[in-house]
């Protein structure tokens, strides 16, 4: 069974290149250019990992990750986080997330990050 990722950017071009990019890696990908309840996409999702964009419109994707990471339903999935701004990470903090990809990235990038993450996870199913 493949894994779940889901992805949430406001630019539809970066969902488009990542959803492509993980499909062909063999994931099943979601993509959203907003949401109100992280949690709840992710949980109705049944989501193995969330790619999040940290600048979104009219949202901090550093507080949609706090929301998942606090949220015992969701606590446990491992969220990345993507900035073309990687010092604002850097003076408020990583929200929790597990990893951090800075934009513009390689599409390998992404593919290590996720991977890595697995692991870390304890799921070695899909390395």
């Amino acid at each position: 069974m493949s894994k779940k990722i889901l992805i949430l950017d406001d630019s539809d071009d970066i969902l488009e290149v990542m959803k492509d990019a993980l499909e062909m890696e063999g994931y099943e990908v979601k993509t959203l250019n907003y949401t109100d309840d992280i949690c709840k996409e992710a949980i109705s999702f049944n989501t193995d990992m969330v790619i999040l964009d940290y600048i979104l419109f009219g949202i901090n994707g550093g507080e949609l990750c706090h929301m998942m990471k606090t949220n015992p339903l969701t606590a446990h999935v491992p969220v990345i986080m993507v900035s073309a701004y990687p010092r604002v990470l850097e003076s408020l903090g990583s929200y929790g997330s597990d990893a951090f990809i800075a934009k513009p990235f390689n599409l390998s990038d992404i593919f290590s990050t996720v991977k890595d993450c697995f692991l870390k996870a304890g799921d070695i199913e899909h390395v």
